[in-house]
């Protein structure tokens, strides 16, 4: 979703809004202060190669309009080498690979409800660890949900993760009466300001479960519960939720609202929640990430910009993009927008990274966290995921990252980093490709000077 890039593949290709500067009435407060970064000449950024990578999906009417966005990795405390990742493909709903990259399972999203209304469309997933599901008048036991939101629809859809399942790991366990996430009736839903970007986050006070759902051109966050049913489903309910700003005020005292199409909103998409004190990381495409407690109640704080923030833009109808004006320098120098697939990353010694997808440059960031007071986010470094041979190629235009740092069986002792790769190679001429590639978190953390790569 960046405006000032030149063209791509459309599964990299959306736009915010753009609005007129001479109409802005009022802009937000400017965001609290960040640390400058330092003015060193930048380094060419270490690349890591991938181990294995996905049949790859084409988002066409032959290959059923799949288009690879965002994983999640499910780790199988019997048997870790039977671990799975399980990602979205859109309108190709969810694909279940193993850890050599094969397809176990693949569902189809919900149909469309009628011949003028949106089919359904799997946009992000992430995992709930251990919610228990009653069975009849039982309490039922702890069961691991795989959580999707469904743009197509404005719902969530849930799936209960079960390897031993003869049919396949995951079984639809989505309460038929689960109410819409932010629209108000199908007129809404078919405007498709609808569920987007996802995370789960299981409260340690209460142990309470929720998806955060971020609404397409829209800066809303919405927190929802999670409730199983006593049939055994799983339903949810709105517990409130957040706008974060669309205009900004910059340091020179002028206006700045992100260039896109007009009547759209700068949106969120990669969100993720830090476990250890309960921080959502949430990343506004062309203006940064924040961070925010996940049960939205305090305010939002923008821990670092993408490089675009404050350029002003023209947007031009006939080419759908955005002609960037003058460069201001208010920008950071670490991630360009569009800023994507945030994932964390907790080493054994209790620190946490925040790694985050520059989808503009085809880079990742890694941000050391800090919690308590003087909580922030500092930059600790960055990778590219790059080809590993003439048939095993790299990521590009990432949308969707998971990281895994537990030892996965054989394949990957160290743990696993998938990221989406909008760009697949060799690709079949005048089709759009995407899959995801697998990644040897040994390296990653080696590029990072985390530890030795081995």
């Amino acid at each position: 979703m960046t405006p000032f890039r030149t063209a791509r593949p459309a599964a990299a290709t959306a736009v915010a809004v753009c609005a007129a500067l001479a109409t802005l009435t009022a802009a937000a407060p400017a965001p609290a202060p960040v640390a400058p970064a330092r003015q060193d000449a930048p380094r060419p950024l270490p690349a890591v190669t991938p181990r294995a990578e996905t049949a790859t999906l084409y988002d066409d009417e032959q290959g059923g309009n799949a288009n690879a966005d965002d994983p999640a990795i499910w780790r199988n405390p019997a048997d870790p080498d039977r671990s799975l990742v399980i990602a979205t493909a859109k309108e190709g709903g969810l694909r279940v690979y193993d850890l050599d990259a094969r397809l176990v399972q693949s569902l189809p999203a919900p149909a469309a409800p009628g011949p003028d209304h949106a089919p359904g469309r799997f946009n992000n997933v992430d995992l709930v660890h251990g919610l228990r599901l009653p069975s009849g008048r039982a309490p039922g036991r702890a069961t691991d949900l795989a959580v999707t939101s469904d743009r197509g629809h404005d719902r969530l859809r849930i799936h209960r993760i079960d390897p031993s399942r003869p049919g396949g790991p995951l079984t639809d366990v989505t309460d038929p009466a689960a109410p819409r996430v932010f629209s108000a009736g199908q007129d809404e839903v078919d405007e498709q300001a609808t569920a987007y970007g996802l995370a789960t986050w299981t409260d340690r006070r209460s142990g309470r479960s929720y998806a955060l759902a971020s609404r397409r051109d829209r800066t809303s966050i919405a927190l929802l519960e999670l409730l199983p049913t006593r049939s055994g489903t799983v339903t949810y309910r709105k517990v409130r939720s957040l706008d974060l700003p669309s205009a900004f005020r910059l340091p020179d005292g002028t206006a700045w609202t992100p260039c896109g199409e007009p009547g759209e909103l700068p949106q969120v998409e990669g969100m993720v929640v830090d476990p250890a004190d309960g921080a959502l990381y949430a990343g506004q495409e062309d203006v940064g990430i924040w961070r925010m407690p996940a049960d939205l109640r305090g305010k939002p704080v923008l821990v670092d910009k993408v490089r675009e923030y404050g350029v002003p833009g023209t947007y031009d109808e006939e080419s759908e993009e955005c002609a960037p004006g003058t460069d201001p320098g208010f920008g950071g120098t670490r991630i360009s927008a569009d800023v994507e697939g945030l994932t964390l990353l907790p080493e054994r010694n209790g620190g946490r990274y925040l790694l985050a997808s520059s989808q503009g440059d085809d880079t990742f960031a890694a941000y050391a966290l800090r919690s308590g007071r003087g909580a922030r986010a500092g930059y600790a470094g960055g990778f590219r995921v790059t080809a590993a041979s003439a048939t095993l190629d790299g990521s590009e235009f990432c949308d969707g990252a998971a990281v895994l740092n537990e030892p996965l069986g054989s394949r990957y002792p160290g743990g696993l980093l998938v990221v989406q790769d909008g760009n697949a190679t060799p690709a079949q001429e005048g089709r759009e490709a995407t899959g995801f590639k697998f990644v040897d978190l040994r390296k990653v953390r080696g590029a990072l000077g985390l530890t030795r790569t081995e």
